[in-house]
């Protein structure tokens, strides 16, 4: 009877929900300002206004949702000085998780991690944004799953999801895709070389904003007006 309780449990409908619904806010299919239609969720994934209305709940705690008189939930909108903070905060995660990662991944994930790279090569020659956009994600989500800290990695992806749709505007704009390839290059090599301290240093540089005051200004400029608060 006690061994049941340490038995896999099946992931709730609740969850299922909120956790597409922040895939979807992170890939950017739904944009800050965006309404939330639970019909149209609850249709989608065969449920009750029940589990959606739990699964936006939690999207609201989060800070990802907002409530609105008269409609309903939307996707929350950020003003510069939040988004700032944010991505100031997110770039002091990301060095500590590569740091951890370069320290804890198996061979088979820097293997892994320089595939990505490797393939990535094509799309960046491409100038291919969107495909860009996949490969960045799938390059830091083996260093996420390689810290081995399931909770620095929850984090991360709860404060990527709050700012993607604010970065994949603003640096598409800007044609950052060869420059953050390059970047990456220089963490990979890091990782490889198994230095922890210069794989952090790197991330750092790779997630700062500014990269200089000409950086902060393009960013800042190509924000669209209808995403931000205020």
């Amino acid at each position: 009877m006690l061994q049941s309780v340490f038995l896999p449990k099946r992931m709730k409908s609740s969850e299922r929900i909120r956790s597409a619904i922040e895939e979807d806010i992170r890939t950017g299919n739904l944009l800050p300002g965006d309404s939330i239609d639970e019909q149209e969720i609850a249709a989608r994934f065969q449920v009750s206004r029940t589990p959606v209305r739990e699964a936006l709940l939690q999207l609201k705690i989060q800070g990802l949702l907002l409530s609105q008189p008269r409609a309903g939930m939307v996707v929350a909108k950020m003003d510069l000085q939040e988004l700032l903070a944010i991505w100031e905060l997110l770039a002091e995660m990301e060095g500590v998780c590569t740091r951890l990662a370069c320290q804890r991944m198996t061979p088979a994930e820097r293997a892994e991690l320089q595939q990505i790279h490797t393939d990535a090569h094509a799309i960046v020659q491409a100038d291919d944004a969107d495909g860009w956009r996949e490969a960045n994600h799938a390059f830091h989500d083996v260093l996420y799953r390689g810290c081995r800290n399931p909770y620095l990695r929850q984090e991360l992806l709860q404060l990527r999801a709050r700012t993607g749709a604010y970065l994949r505007h603003a640096f598409s704009a800007v044609g950052r895709i060869k420059a953050s390839y390059e970047q990456h290059e220089e963490l990979l090599q890091a990782i490889l070389e198994n230095n922890p301290e210069r794989a952090h240093q790197m991330m750092m540089q790779h997630i700062s904003l500014a990269q200089g005051a000409r950086g902060l200004a393009d960013f800042l400029i190509n924000i669209p007006k209808s995403m931000v608060k205020g």
